[in-house]
């Protein structure tokens, strides 16, 4: 007989003993009538949905460090410059849904700019269309989060060779830029077996806050709410998509930037026809500032010098034919 048969009988006499602690605690609260919580079953179907359809999403794979792919003799001897891998945005034209509209395939792991702030950009610093400098401002957040890991990971390295002084020139920067981090995470991450890894974890985090970069989506002329989940047949597969289309709600609710406008009217009317037509009945302003202010005082113009011909009485009031 084996010592774990030998202990048998004590194993089922302490799982008995427990059990019936648990049942005898259990009838305080009213066991067994009482059915306990409510089960998922009793969830709304759209909730549960919308569930399985975010779960049912793929996932984005990025990589940090940025994969190595030189394009030119001197990134293949020095290596390449780290580089963001934006999300691309498919831009379309079509007749019904005009000039303006892009979609982008869905992932789990995107995220956005909330809709104030992206409302703030758009509106206050007039950055709608031409996102470049948002792209510029991503890009060069992305290299000084690279490079600021290189130098944690510099510094780490550092550490375990006893015979460099850290704290001895040139090394002295390095550890001033870099230590004041163990300061600040010290007394929050513990030590493994006696081994100080605030650098470790710090450096994850790095990672994690440079590779979201990657998967930060601009939205612009739209706000992010403005997103309409579909599928589309990409390089003939069905694929998850959110797709921008039709027209931007911040161009309703505030006046379209003139710079758009005086594009339209001088080198698109094409576009200019189609926005005058197809919102018709919104009341929008589709007229650069320049050309509506000499519109104005031509209107204004012609009524006083109707008025100095004897055409009309007043300036003020015009007859029904001329009105």
């Amino acid at each position: 007989m084996s010592l774990d048969e030998k202990f048998v009988s004590v194993r089922t006499g302490f799982y008995e003993i427990v059990g019936k602690f648990f049942e005898s605690l259990a009838q305080f609260f009213g066991y067994p009538e009482n059915p306990g919580l409510p089960t998922l079953s009793t969830i709304s179907g759209g909730v549960d949905e919308r569930s399985q359809f975010f779960n049912d999403l793929p996932k984005r794979v990025t990589y940090f460090p940025p994969a190595q792919r030189p394009e030119t003799w001197f990134e293949t001897i020095f290596g390449p410059a780290p580089r963001v891998e934006v999300l691309p945005r498919y831009i379309y034209e079509t007749k019904e849904e005009g000039f303006y509209n892009f979609y982008i395939e869905n992932y789990k792991n995107i995220f956005f700019l909330p809709d104030w702030l992206s409302e703030f950009i758009q509106v206050r610093l007039h950055i709608c269309l031409d996102i470049s400098s948002l792209e510029i401002i991503r890009e060069v957040l992305f290299i000084g989060l690279v490079l600021y890991s290189q130098m944690v990971l510099l510094r780490i390295a550092i550490s375990w060779l006893i015979w460099i002084n850290p704290y001895t020139f040139p090394w002295s920067y390095l550890a001033a830029a870099v230590d004041w981090t163990e300061d600040v995470l010290q007394g929050i991450v513990p030590s493994v077996l006696g081994v100080n890894v605030t650098g470790s974890v710090f450096l994850g985090a790095l990672g994690v806050v440079a590779d979201s970069l990657n998967h930060l989506v601009f939205t612009m002329p739209f706000l992010p709410s403005e997103a309409e989940e579909t599928k589309l047949v990409i390089n003939n597969e069905m694929k998850d998509v959110l797709v921008f289309h039709y027209l931007p709600i911040l161009w309703y609710r505030y006046p379209i930037p003139n710079d758009i406008r005086e594009f339209w009217f001088y080198q698109r009317p094409d576009i200019l026809n189609y926005m005058e037509t197809a919102y018709k009945d919104l009341e929008i302003n589709f007229i650069p500032d320049e050309v509506s202010t000499r519109m104005a005082q031509f209107a204004h113009d012609s009524i006083h010098l109707a008025f100095r011909l004897g055409i009309i009485e007043r300036p003020w009031v015009l007859p029904d034919w001329l009105g």
